[in-house]
């Protein structure tokens, strides 16, 4: 590994499926665990881009289900680290789904994998920072901390009142806002 730094785009990765039979369940939808392996692997690939070494994924946040994709449907994955820690890179999933026939796209899911970089002794090695480049990245750079305390509360490797960047959340009362206050 290098110390040079890296820009998200040098990790975009971009990965194309077509939706057969073997790959649907019995209402001809695709099988989520079928999604989820494809998005492991576009993970795994934008993950090792921005590393340069293996990877191995750590987790996988909250992949939202919006949209069921069809038999026939051409699944395009689109991934990009988001942003570096020590070992770990937060990979931004975004999954798209194309009816070509009726010439539509859909938006379908959404999700974030944390990859860990190692060598080929399985040993955690240290990846590049990543430097966010447009505003979007800049948001998903920032958020990236949040969530990343968030998984290792959740996971129990973190006490809620070392994370710092979720100490709001866990600390305020909720106070719903009103149009009148």
């Amino acid at each position: 590994m290098t110390n040079k730094k890296k820009t998200a785009k040098e990790s975009f990765t971009t990965m194309t499926e077509l939706v057969l039979p073997n790959d649907t369940n019995g209402l001809n939808g695709l099988m989520g665990g079928r999604l989820l392996y494809w998005m492991d692997i576009v993970a795994a690939i934008a993950a090792q881009k921005h590393s340069n070494s293996l990877v191995v994924t750590a987790s996988v946040d909250n992949v939202s289900f919006s949209h069921p994709i069809k038999i026939g449907n051409v699944v395009m994955l689109k991934a990009k680290v988001t942003r570096a820690f020590n070992t770990s890179m937060e990979v931004h999933i975004e999954v798209q789904a194309e009816d070509i026939p009726n010439q539509k796209v859909i938006e379908s899911h959404r999700a974030f994998f944390t990859m860990v970089a190692v060598n080929l002794k399985g040993k955690k090695v240290k990846v590049p920072e990543l430097i966010p480049e447009t505003e979007n990245e800049q948001i998903l750079f920032d958020s990236a901390l949040r969530r990343r305390q968030l998984r290792l509360v959740l996971a129990g490797r973190m006490r809620t009142d070392e994370a710092k960047e979720l100490r709001s959340i866990f600390d305020e009362p909720y106070r719903p806002k009103y149009s009148n206050d």
